[in-house]
């Protein structure tokens, strides 16, 4: 059979079915470790968060599942292949962190350049309804926001409808309304039973679209499983509350970690402060609140949030300053 015979009879894939494995991967940059033994699976229909300081693995392990970088140890299948074969990079779609794209030619040109790359390519209108950029598709690329960018670069990701799509901090520099937007984008092509790959600073917006979340730190997977997963891996609890004490005070509780002071909180009454005190000893913080202040009010605790859990699972592993660059 032909590569072009074997392309033509690929069908899209269940929902839940396997589409990348990692096993056991390691990798080094000289005497430098980047990847040690990292392990991955992304089904169908699937998002799956890398999370990382700089420096973690991040980079290194999303090429070498684009087959830019081959394993020194493990090995990596997508759709039960080898990264980099013709077969494998027909059903990819990447969305790199930085692109550059002709800023004279205009949106739909755009779109139209980057399909003839496939052999069943969407639609220019899918493309542009997908991305939302209808009424944008008659403007050049040096002539949109960063957002609107951004979305071009999506839809040129969509071009060969992939079945896995690599997004690379899909949202750096957009606003909130423009993160938000690409956010409903990347949910809607899950759910056509996509399976996608997310590296981003954002924590946030890991919590908003993973199902899955892999902590990377110095190479080694610290933390894997769903958001909820993640947070539950450490100790740190959240204490909401408005306090009458002294916030220079709430800081040199021996049981209090942080104090985060909501500053846009509005009440009338100003000698109380909103805040969120976080700590590994929730009941002992209490009972000090408590019997201390007869003012506390609008108490409430809950788990870590996903920001928390991450720092806490990585801080104990520094980065250094030489490793691998822009991971």
């Amino acid at each position: 059979m032909s590569q072009q015979q074997h392309l033509q009879q690929v069908s899209t894939p269940a929902t839940g079915s396997l589409l990348a494995e990692v096993t056991g991967v390691s990798h080094a940059f000289d005497k430098l470790k980047a990847l040690n033994g990292v392990d991955l699976q992304v089904k169908a229909g699937q998002v799956l968060a890398i999370l990382g300081p700089n420096g973690a693995g991040k980079t290194t392990l999303i090429n070498m599942l684009l087959g830019i970088y081959t394993p020194d140890a493990g090995q990596i299948h997508l759709f039960g292949q080898t990264p980099g074969d013709l077969s494998v990079r027909q059903r990819i779609g990447v969305m790199l962190q930085q692109a550059e794209l002709a800023e004279t030619l205009k949106v739909r040109e755009l779109i139209r350049q980057f399909a003839t790359y496939y052999q069943n390519p969407l639609s220019q209108q899918q493309l542009l309804q997908m991305a939302g950029l209808e009424d944008k598709a008659d403007t050049r690329y040096g002539k949109l926001s960063g957002g609107e960018k951004r979305r071009v670069q999506f839809a040129i990701a969509l071009a060969g409808e992939p079945d896995i799509l690599f997004l690379d901090e899909p949202t750096t520099g957009l606003d909130v309304q423009a993160r938000r937007s690409l956010w409903a984008n990347i949910k809607n092509y899950a759910e056509r039973g996509a399976g996608i790959i997310l590296t981003t600073h954002y924590l946030e917006e890991a919590d908003a679209l993973a199902d899955q979340i892999m902590v990377l730190d110095h190479g080694r997977i610290v933390a894997a499983g769903t958001p909820s997963q993640i947070k539950q891996r450490v100790s740190l609890k959240q204490v909401h509350c408005r306090t009458g004490i002294p916030v220079e005070q709430l800081h040199l509780h021996p049981l209090i970690e942080k104090v985060e002071v909501e500053k846009h909180a509005s009440h009338s009454d100003d000698k109380l402060t909103q805040c969120t005190l976080l700590t590994h000893q929730a009941e002992g913080l209490l009972r000090d609140l408590l019997q201390t202040d007869s003012d506390l009010t609008d108490l409430q605790v809950t788990g870590a949030g996903l920001e928390e859990a991450f720092l806490a699972l990585t801080e104990n592993n520094p980065t250094t300053d030489n490793r691998e660059q822009a991971a």
